[in-house]
């Protein structure tokens, strides 16, 4: 196989989503981005690669962003690590290492695929980057065993001030589509 046709096959090649769509991560379209997809894939994926003391899903992690956040930033803090449903999640020490640049790209156009399908500008609001800072100090202090090292980034501003209550995959989902619904008047088609 030569490096162009490998290139075109992996370009080409693509995921099933949870409600049968064939979504090509690496060339993504705006019109197969559903809101029940990301739901029901965010609230099945464990924060902190499943190193917490107990299960806390990237679901109830942006709702609590989106609530936390003003109202003109919810969607996008209920949007901002919406990629994971189609990408997975990688751990921040990896993808600060300068060695994953695939996977920064596809998740890059992913969430530009996101931001189109729900008609918000490309680039994330600091008030949203700030939120999902500040919510790390919540979810250490609920979640993690005591730090070896300290959280040197999340330690420079206060905890957002939410509570972490861990609901199930299925609860998470509900209340992450929920919130999608609130924000949006279409999320599935």
């Amino acid at each position: 196989m030569t490096e162009q046709t490998r290139a075109e096959h992996v370009a080409d090649d693509w995921m099933q989503t949870s409600l049968g769509l064939a979504f090509r991560p690496l060339t993504p379209d705006p019109d197969l981005i559903d809101g029940f997809d990301i739901a029901h894939a965010l609230g099945m994926l464990c924060r902190y690669n499943g190193h917490c003391s107990r299960f806390y899903s990237v679901a109830e992690h942006c709702v609590l962003i989106s609530e936390a956040v003003s109202p003109e930033n919810a969607l996008w803090g209920l949007l901002h690590d919406a990629t994971e449903a189609y990408v997975g999640d990688m751990i921040r020490p990896l993808k600060r290492s300068g060695r994953m640049q695939a996977y920064i790209d596809a998740e890059a156009a992913v969430m530009r695929a996101i931001c189109d399908r729900f008609g918000l500008p490309h680039e994330c609001p600091a008030e949203v980057h700030e939120a999902d800072l500040r919510i790390l100090n919540d979810e250490r202090i609920a979640l993690m065993a005591p730090p070896p090292l300290p959280w040197v980034s999340s330690e420079l501003v206060p905890p957002l001030g939410v509570t972490i209550d861990g609901w199930s995959p299925d609860e998470a989902g509900r209340r992450y589509l929920r919130r999608l619904n609130e924000l949006c008047t279409e999320v599935a088609r």
